[in-house]
């Protein structure tokens, strides 16, 4: 039986290599590759039996999980609801996004209803945590603060205080020292959530870790943890905006793609009831280049502006400037204005921008951004009482989206009184507003701005 060898992983990007190399392949980080052991074989013994598991069928009809409210509408919508108990969370988000902010007030929050919360610092000392909970005046909270980074103290403390909630600040920090890799690497990142998540599973203790995140936006160490826990949230946010959105890629227990929106202010983070409100709280008087759309974010319909500027270009190459939006899916709408349309953006630079910070992923969006383009370029103002949304073909016909009315009634109730939105969409019967349904692009021009 041919020995099993040693292999070699990113600690950057998680990609495994047969031999130690100075440069990663796959994400060009330099002196990132570490060797790690092989995994166990297994039973030594091929007789070796196991118990039977217990079976069920799929009608079996079971409670659902208890959850635990924080008293944080925004947090508790984005975990579908509340904690579950026993559950394993990632927080992700790029350093100081307000990570640490956000659980600090979640933890003090939890623990005045009435529930058990340790918060383990690996990255502060004590005395620093201190300090951040007296400025954001949590210091009479009753939670359990601790600082360490040894994982087999920590799950040690953790049996003995058997708290609801842990918090772990961050995963990266942790280390066991059964495994011989240094902390942060990509064996300990695996081992110290798996040997979280298990004592999560098996104590009843929910368990949030906090992790770093690479310069790609991804999770920093190995795929499989997420894949290990059941709720995957992403901290996001530009610091030039005050605006933070906590979001939910993965959700074991509620819906995927859930948000919370948060506002950052003196006093932490204060969370946000009507973020369609906050988003388009600028738009005072009507301007060439800014369309507002009306979008779906989970469960949640939130209306933002985008906003676009059309200038001549002195490069060979024009610029196309894009925050908050694929900037492939930016190319695609011009070439399509300009395959079906006849409108040219040649020799133009492009900026296009969501604004407040949030970033949209919708095809829905499309028309919005088409609907900016053109009002940037002809210098003409769309009506500020009006909302666009639908998804653009390559052929330039307007395809329906989902929830038509709940985007409808989110923008009745903040005072818009038109639509444009692409025919044969499903409208709720009772809207007093005045709808336009279009078929393509070229009537949308034509109708709008006089050409086509």
């Amino acid at each position: 039986m041919s020995k099993s060898s040693s292999s070699f992983t990113c600690t950057a990007c998680g990609a495994t290599h047969k031999k130690w190399q100075g440069r990663c392949d796959a994400c060009g980080a330099w002196n990132s590759i570490v060797e790690e052991a092989p995994l166990s074989a297994g039973p030594k013994s091929l007789g070796h039996k196991g118990r039977a598991i217990q079976l069920t069928d799929l009608a079996t009809e079971e409670d659902p999980p208890p959850r635990a409210s924080s008293g944080i509408d925004e947090l508790d919508r984005v975990l579908g609801g509340g904690l579950v108990p026993a559950s394993a969370i990632l927080v992700g988000g790029d350093p100081g996004i307000g990570k640490s902010t956000l659980l600090l007030q979640a933890a003090a929050s939890f623990a005045r209803t009435g529930l058990k919360v340790l918060y383990i610092s690996g990255e502060e000392a004590a005395a620093q945590v201190r300090m951040r909970a007296q400025r954001l005046g949590l210091q009479d909270a009753p939670v359990g603060l601790g600082a360490e980074t040894n994982l087999r103290d920590i799950l040690t403390t953790l049996d003995a205080e058997r708290p609801a909630l842990a918090i772990i600040d961050s995963i990266q920090t942790m280390w066991l020292d059964t495994v011989e890799a240094a902390p942060g690497s990509v064996s300990q990142v695996r081992a110290a959530a798996h040997e979280l998540v298990t004592f999560a599973k098996k104590r009843g203790v929910a368990v949030v870790l906090v992790g770093h995140v690479t310069k790609e936006g991804q999770i920093a160490g190995p795929r499989v943890v997420e894949h290990m826990v059941d709720t995957v949230l992403y901290f996001e946010g530009e610091r030039g905006h005050q605006f933070r959105i906590l979001r939910a890629v993965k959700n074991r227990f509620g819906p995927a793609d859930e948000i919370g929106v948060f506002e950052m202010t003196g006093n932490g983070l204060a969370q946000v009831t009507n973020p369609s409100a906050l988003f388009l709280s600028d738009r005072d008087r009507p301007a060439p280049g800014s369309a507002v759309f009306a979008g779906i974010e989970g469960t949640r319909p939130v209306l933002t502006e985008i906003q676009a500027l059309v200038a001549p270009s002195t490069l060979g190459t024009p610029r196309r400037t894009v925050v908050g939006l694929d900037s492939g899916r930016l190319s695609t709408i011009l070439a399509v204005l300009e395959a079906r349309c006849g409108i040219p953006f040649t020799g133009l630079d492009v900026f296009l921008n969501v604004a407040g910070g949030l970033r949209v992923n919708e095809p829905a969006a499309d028309l919005a951004v088409a609907g900016a383009l053109l009002s940037a370029r002809e210098d003409v103002a769309i009506p500020p009482d009006m909302v666009l949304f639908g998804e653009i073909s390559l052929s330039g016909a307007l395809r329906p989206v989902g929830q038509t009315e709940n985007r409808l009634k989110e923008a009745s109730k903040l005072g818009f009184q038109q639509a444009t939105l692409p025919t044969g969409s499903k409208t709720v019967g009772g809207t007093d507003m005045r709808l336009r349904q279009m078929p393509d692009l070229t009537a949308f021009v034509g109708e709008m701005f006089g050409a086509g």
